[in-house]
């Protein structure tokens, strides 16, 4: 894929997201068992972003510490399952098929773009990183050096990235379903 496409899927992909929940929350059929899995699997992917967002400190140093020892995307693992979560939690499961395919067809690209621009601007160290640590779903051990070792979690880069939009906008779209599966009885 060229840059070109990667940054047009990168601009988009936000929008998209937002009408794609929108869409999914208007064929939801939420039930208490339902908002109760999708918001477990949403808090995790929550969590995870929060940890990644600790880890990163973009364009100035290779992340290689925390979940990103696991996999070298932990903030969109954390956004897809952010988003199974939430079409979990709409109660059809047809919906978290289309979900994941959409999410991959768009965030596949977009990873393989940045991962040229890292490679371009981190060189070496990324290509050795890459090699040793998977591009999306995680490994189950994690991918250790002394460097990295010694990178903890910066609670004040939580705050810089704004990932506290991720856990707002989740629990309004939760909160929705809600009122949509208290409003069916």
């Amino acid at each position: 894929m060229r840059r070109k496409e990667g940054t047009w899927l990168q601009r988009l992909r936000v929008p998209l997201g937002f009408i794609c929940g929108a869409l999914f929350i208007l064929f939801a059929q939420p039930r208490l068992v339902s908002l109760t899995i999708g918001g477990i699997v949403a808090l995790c992917g929550l969590c995870l972003r929060a940890w990644a967002a600790g880890h990163i400190r973009k364009n100035v140093r290779l992340a290689a510490s925390g979940p990103y020892a696991y996999t070298r995307n932990p903030l969109y693992l954390g956004s897809f399952l952010l988003g199974l979560g939430f079409t979990l939690a709409c109660g059809r499961w047809w919906l978290a098929a289309l979900f994941a395919l959409l999410f991959l067809g768009i965030y596949l690209p977009v990873m393989r773009v940045e991962e040229k621009a890292l490679a371009e601007l981190f060189g070496d160290e990324f290509e050795r990183y890459a090699r040793r640590v998977p591009l999306f779903f995680p490994r189950f051990s994690p991918h250790r050096d002394e460097r990295e070792r010694a990178t903890k979690f910066d609670s004040s880069l939580y705050l810089r990235y704004r990932e506290y939009r991720a856990a707002l906008g989740a629990l309004a779209g939760w909160l929705i379903l809600l009122l949509k599966a208290m409003s069916a009885k």
